[in-house]
């Protein structure tokens, strides 16, 4: 592995890992090739680099360990999200993307990007404890960091009051904040999932109040 010291505490890096892909094991055995995590999202390589969400451009230049005839195969995905996405996976799940690429992407490009959207989308992160950054980083990963109700009717209430809650390091308000957002997929497929992210996501925000 390269790059330097993460952004991100140990433990939210092992918050992320988990619900991401599970752990360089798991990874390993079950999530080496690409997948379509369902819903709005697009083909998913790596840990969590949804290619649904990046450009050919960007894909090719983060990706550039891959063997080229990976990356051409891969490049056709960008852009494409829901049932597009879903069309398409059958052209690609055989590839194989090892371990040690995709940590080497995930600490040093995704883990920067999304800790500076998590920077704009909360302003005055970087003064809460290291693992309170992290919980919200997590958050912003799985969620994006736009603060406006989605066409779908998605809320993004929470989001909004978090921003207001984060320049006064209320850390506990924050947390309830986020176990609120489970009932956003009650009765929906990944409710389950959610729902197990927010409750890890809170109860790091709250170990953060006793360090």
């Amino acid at each position: 592995m390269t790059g330097t010291k993460s952004l991100l505490s140990e433990k939210a890096i092992e918050l992320i890992l988990e619900f991401e892909v599970g752990g360089k094991a798991h990874y390993e055995k079950t999530l080496k090739n690409p997948i379509w995590p369902k819903g709005a999202s697009g083909i998913t390589i790596g840990i969590g680099y949804d290619l649904g969400y990046n450009t050919q451009p960007v894909f090719l230049k983060d990706w550039q360990r891959l063997d080229k005839a990976s990356l051409e195969r891969l490049k056709v995905c960008c852009g494409l999200k829901g049932v597009k996405a879903e069309n398409v996976l059958n052209n690609v799940k055989d590839i194989v993307v090892p371990w040690e690429i995709a940590w080497d992407v995930f600490q040093n490009l995704t883990v920067p990007r999304y800790y500076e959207s998590t920077r704009n989308a909360f302003p005055g992160l970087e003064n809460l404890p290291a693992d309170a950054q992290g919980a919200l980083v997590s958050l912003v990963f799985n969620r994006g960091g736009g603060m406006k109700d989605t066409p779908s009717g998605l809320s993004r209430l929470q989001m909004r009051n978090i921003r207001d809650l984060v320049p006064n390091k209320d850390l506990k308000g924050i947390a309830e904040q986020i176990r609120e957002m489970k009932d956003l997929w009650k009765g929906k497929e990944i409710e389950k999932g959610m729902a197990r992210r927010r409750d890890a996501e809170a109860a790091l925000l709250e170990k953060a109040t006793k360090s």
